[in-house]
């Protein structure tokens, strides 16, 4: 098939074009967020070719994967028909609600007879209110990290994009009490000067700013643990693509994160001295820690792998395209 779909949440975009079609990704001179085109810090294979909105009126389109509202009118601009209505048309949903009205939140898309809505968890399903709008759930899947963990650094590892302006949603506050118990690698988009704006010393907390994916998880396999410190996100796949590197887990059970974190795989709480207690013995039991590893790499691999999640896709996407 040809898809056309915007180039959003890099991870999951990821393992998205590693399916067996071809994948039309806008791209823009400013490369902005509607035009972000191909990924410059993930490999992706040759069959997600970057098209420019000329490109596109005309261009053959046999589906069109949303991720975010105005890409329904700006997808109408740019081909001249209208998804849902000239061709078919999946709304993926990344996120949780936030709008402040949860659990009556209601979602964008909601009281729809001309799409479906895909949410790549249950969680996040469960929490929008979509009225009449079709909706299923396929669980996100992973491209496997090329790397085993040592965790020969006893050092904590997170990776947070943008943790000064999301704060509490994604834990940020909670940091300084995990740097007493060891030092903190933070990796991710904005990350710079995250120590400073913490109030931390410098050997406290490192930041890590826009790695390229393969040289991230060199770095994570490295390190003694994964915070997962998220109060209020879908369900990040850097966990997924820790878990699967064998790093055990010390993790917030909050949101997804509660299924997919299996209890001997590390650490699952919703009391932060708990969760430090676990990064504390990790930090100075390695065996502990690597036997915990062990168990978030299977229950990884078993449940989020790639060759699943693709599989799901194209079921899906047979159903919608081809009735």
């Amino acid at each position: 098939m040809n898809i056309l779909l915007w180039h959003v949440h890099g991870s999951w975009t990821t393992s998205f074009v590693h399916g067996k079609h071809r994948y039309l990704v806008p791209a823009t001179p400013d490369r902005g967020p509607y035009g972000l085109g191909r990924a410059r810090t993930y490999t992706w294979p040759e069959s997600a070719t970057e098209v420019s909105p000329k490109q596109l009126r005309g261009a053959e389109v046999d589906v069109v994967i949303l991720q975010r509202p105005e890409e329904l009118d700006l997808a109408t601009e740019w081909l001249g028909r209208r998804p849902g209505r000239d061709l078919p048309a999946i709304y993926v949903e990344h996120n949780t609600p936030k709008d402040g009205d949860v659990p009556h939140s209601r979602h964008p898309m909601a009281d729809r007879d001309d799409l479906l809505i895909a949410h790549v968890t249950a969680f996040n399903e469960l929490f929008w209110d979509t009225g009449a709008t079709r909706t299923t759930v396929v669980d996100h899947g992973i491209v496997p990290p090329a790397v085993e963990y040592t965790g020969e650094l006893d050092r904590l590892a997170v990776v947070i994009n943008e943790p000064v302006r999301r704060w509490r949603v994604t834990g940020t506050d909670l940091l300084p009490r995990f740097a007493e118990i060891a030092p903190l690698d933070v990796f991710g988009m904005k990350v710079a000067g995250l120590a400073d704006h913490l109030g931390l010393p410098a050997d406290r907390l490192i930041s890590h700013d826009d790695v390229p994916q393969h040289r991230m998880h060199a770095e994570l396999a490295r390190r003694r643990a994964y915070l997962h410190l998220c109060r209020w996100t879908s369900l990040g796949l850097s966990l997924i693509e820790a878990m699967s590197i064998g790093m055990p887990v010390v993790a917030l059970a909050t949101t997804e994160a509660a299924m997919a974190v299996p209890p001997d795989a590390g650490a699952l709480s919703t009391r932060v001295d708990t969760l430090l207690a676990a990064a504390g013995r990790f930090v100075a039991q390695p065996q502990q820690a690597r036997r915990a590893g062990l168990a978030a790499r299977a229950a990884a691999r078993e449940r989020y792998g790639l060759d699943r999640f693709l599989a799901d896709w194209d079921r899906l996407l047979e159903e919608e395209v081809c009735g």
